[in-house]
């Protein structure tokens, strides 16, 4: 059957897979660490998860996926159980030594009872055996994101950065006591900056985070709407927030 599982052609693994939108709108850019060295799976469901929002990295052996999952603030680790160099049991235990409280999801072809109950117990939060059905595991990222505390933020309606703060439900900013009105789409813009301080934003992920498919506005909306949203929120005299750089996209943050 294959890595996928039931999946339209399971003998085949997706190509440009166009996958059903869940109801709940999650917040994009969350990161997820997938350690796994079969190249099959992991092309693809890089492909799927960029598709779906998420900014993915990949690691084909197990001490990189390691040093990965220390050195960045993932929302999220899927980890297969064995590779080169270090399992990912290993991983997972390490971590959870550590004090990492990072969501683990396992994805692995050691199906039996005995392997379920050893990944649950050193620490990781899910368990999905290969091959499985595309939708299901999505439904269980979604689910185990949730736990995030970059989830719980973007959904936040009231949003602080230094001395700005947004009410994205009243679309009102506050700034050294001015109240600041904006349009639906700076309070995206905003939103986006506010819970990624000191990411760098490329003009394509700000594109796809505020508008649909269905919608095409001009590519130099971008910058447009950056301008727009500049002179509301850095007056005369007050810190830049919103960083250009240069050929690549944008960075929010004190200089």
């Amino acid at each position: 059957m294959g890595i996928w599982g039931k999946w339209g052609d399971s003998t085949k693994k997706p190509q440009n897979p166009k996958t059903p939108k869940p109801n709940t709108i999650f917040f994009t850019f969350m990161k997820i660490l997938i350690v796994d060295d079969e190249k099959e799976l992991t092309e693809p469901l890089e492909q799927i998860l960029a598709q779906e929002g998420y900014d993915v990295d990949i690691a084909d052996h197990g001490r990189t996926g390691l040093e990965l999952a220390q050195e960045n603030n993932y929302d999220l680790l899927i980890l297969d159980w064995m590779l080169p160099q270090q399992s990912g049991l290993q991983i997972c235990q390490h971590l959870r030594n550590q004090g990492d409280t990072t969501p683990v999801l396992f994805l692995t072809a050691k199906d039996t009872i005995d392997d379920r109950v050893a990944g649950l117990d050193a620490g990781a939060d899910d368990y999905l055996v290969k091959p499985f059905q595309l939708r299901e595991l999505l439904a269980r990222v979604r689910a185990l994101l949730r736990r995030s505390p970059n989830f719980e933020a973007s959904n936040s309606s009231k949003l602080k950065f230094a001395d700005l703060e947004l009410d994205s439900e009243n679309q009102v900013a506050y700034r050294h006591g001015r109240t600041i009105s904006l349009s639906a789409k700076e309070v995206q813009l905003l939103t986006l900056f506010m819970t990624h301080p000191g990411q760098l934003l490329t003009h394509e992920q700000i594109y796809q985070h505020l508008w649909s498919e269905g919608e095409q506005p001009n590519s130099n909306v971008v910058p447009a709407l950056m301008r727009l949203l500049r002179r509301k929120i850095e007056a005369a005299g007050e810190t830049p927030l919103i960083n250009t750089v240069y050929g690549k996209g944008y960075r929010f943050g004190e200089n």
